[in-house]
């Protein structure tokens, strides 16, 4: 269904994020891999996640509906391709708009570092593949990211 052709792919857009935790890097692991502590921060803000699921291990599963304040509902799914705990998260998704049309897909690596107890964040989302319809979503990439990266933030200082 899905494979790691990230070394063949040609990249469509990549864009990569950093951000520090003052949460030791295991909670922020398990914040990434934990299909229940996924859903409470996934996403845009006024997003929700009512479907989040995910098997944590190489060629697991990974399957997310992120819904809009309007209602529209957003589906992805994808397949891990790598999980080093807790220092590395990757995977591949592909996303599809509402009608369940296929529009883009992207290989996301997320690296953990402990710095003196605080976590060092890193993404990089890289599309790989993209149609024309995705001109729309992936111009709100980069702002959906940040807004994700902040709720996980206060989501973390919360537990």
């Amino acid at each position: 269904m899905f494979e790691d052709n990230s070394a063949t792919q040609n990249i469509v857009l990549e864009k990569t994020f950093s951000k520090e935790f003052t949460k030791p890097v295991q909670a922020v692991f398990e914040a990434w891999t934990n299909p229940k502590l996924i859903s409470k921060w996934w996403g845009p803000h006024l997003f929700t996640t009512p479907i989040c699921e995910l098997d944590a291990e190489p060629g697991g599963t990974i399957r997310i509906h992120m819904k809009g304040p309007d209602g529209t509902i957003y589906p992805m799914e994808g397949v891990i391709n790598e999980i080093d705990e807790p220092e590395k998260l990757s995977f591949t998704a592909k996303a599809f708009n509402e009608n369940g049309d296929y529009f883009a897909e992207s290989i996301t690596t997320v690296t953990l570092a402990n710095n003196e107890g605080k976590t060092k964040l890193t993404v990089t989302a890289s599309v790989i593949d993209a149609t024309p319809e995705a001109e729309g979503p992936l111009s709100g990439m980069e702002e959906g990211w940040k807004q994700s990266l902040d709720k996980l933030s206060k989501f973390l200082e919360k537990g």
